[in-house]
């Protein structure tokens, strides 16, 4: 549950994480969702992080971020014992919660509302109608007055077939998460993160102690060749094509390269992503690593190279589309929520 520290003042993603994780802990605390505001540390290990730090702990000022403090030497090992850097941000508002215990209980407030929710259906075309939006799909057709398309990694792809531009277009990245094994975990309290890159939308390999006491180590962020491409090996022509047919996609690898080596490094090689995790706790080096999870970023990609990097919403004829709500999508839930509502609500002509 980030904080909004990183994301540039008055972006979508500053004003709609900073409003929503308030409201998503509020929303655990009335739902009796587990969760923990564990705090986070940033930690910069070089000069050229250093000063990338003090531009980010900028922005969480200007972003209002509660209770962010600097700390140097011992002040961070008052926090986190051992980690080691140069200097780091310590933002105690930061914290972690089982997400998919969230996503059940707004299923269930839908349903309570009226709503329903239906799996497993696989919207295939849109066909704007003079006073209406007709979707097909694999349960056969409904139609409706307006809608909202929020379809993640298929996001691009019902924005074209409603009649909404190419750009940007959907670019899958892997993200994986490995282990720590048992013994090591008690040398994480909490969350340490690294001080990311200014120029790409990740956060690089961080260490996340887990509700349970479980310490993820990642994430990866490695372009695959599939949009459920949780598996290194999954492949799907349409989605590889999709990926390499794109102008922005070259463009992105041409001034990326060095981080895409990096990333495949990482992917490929366990040692290489405890590499990573020990420059911020380097009591980890040799630790060992158990199996984790992998998930997929559906990161928009703009024509000319650009990762978007907040928030992307945009109209076609009846329908809105949620085009790029990458990380912190989830923190910031409940605010999106409500912000597509509202627009809905303009781009709609309807009266709430």
């Amino acid at each position: 549950m980030h904080a909004g520290v990183y994301y540039r003042p008055g972006s979508l993603k500053a004003r709609l994480c900073t409003a929503g994780a308030p409201a998503l802990y509020e929303y655990c605390e009335r739902n009796s969702i587990e969760h923990a505001r564990s705090g986070k540390l940033i930690l910069a290990t070089s000069a050229l992080e250093l000063q990338r730090l003090r531009e980010l702990a900028r922005r969480g000022q200007a972003n209002a971020v509660p209770c962010l403090r600097w700390l140097e030497g011992a002040e961070i090992e008052r926090v986190e014992p051992h980690a080691r850097g140069l200097a780091a941000l310590h933002s105690p508002s930061t914290g972690v919660v089982d997400f998919r215990s969230v996503a059940r209980a707004y299923a269930s407030d839908l349903l309570q509302a009226g709503g329903r929710v239906e799996c497993g259906c696989e919207v295939t075309a849109v066909q704007p109608r003079p006073r209406s939006l007709r979707l097909s799909h694999s349960r056969g057709e409904t139609e409706a007055d307006h809608a909202i398309f929020c379809a993640g990694a298929w996001s691009d792809r019902l924005a074209v077939a409603a009649g909404a531009g190419a750009d940007p277009r959907i670019v899958p990245f892997r993200g994986a998460y490995a282990r720590l094994a048992p013994q090591s975990r008690e040398l994480v309290r909490s969350l340490i993160y690294p001080t990311p890159e200014p120029s790409l939308p990740f956060l690089g390999v961080h260490l996340t102690r887990e509700l349970n006491g479980d310490v993820l180590v990642g994430p990866t962020a490695l372009i695959v060749a599939a949009r459920d491409g949780y598996r290194l090996r999954t492949a799907h022509r349409d989605d590889l094509r999709d990926t390499l047919a794109w102008p922005g996609t070259w463009r992105m690898l041409a001034r990326f390269w060095p981080a895409a080596v990096d990333e495949l490094r990482r992917s490929l090689s366990p040692r290489a992503l405890l590499r990573a995790a020990s420059s911020l706790v380097p009591a980890l080096a040799g630790a060992e690593l158990r199996a984790g999870f992998a998930g997929v970023r559906a990161q928009a990609l703009s024509r000319d190279g650009r990762l978007l990097d907040d928030f992307a919403f945009s109209t076609s004829e009846r329908a809105l589309h949620v085009r790029n709500a990458p990380s912190p999508a989830a923190t910031s839930s409940l605010a999106i929520a409500r912000h597509v509502c509202e627009r809905a609500e303009r781009e709609f002509g309807l009266v709430s």
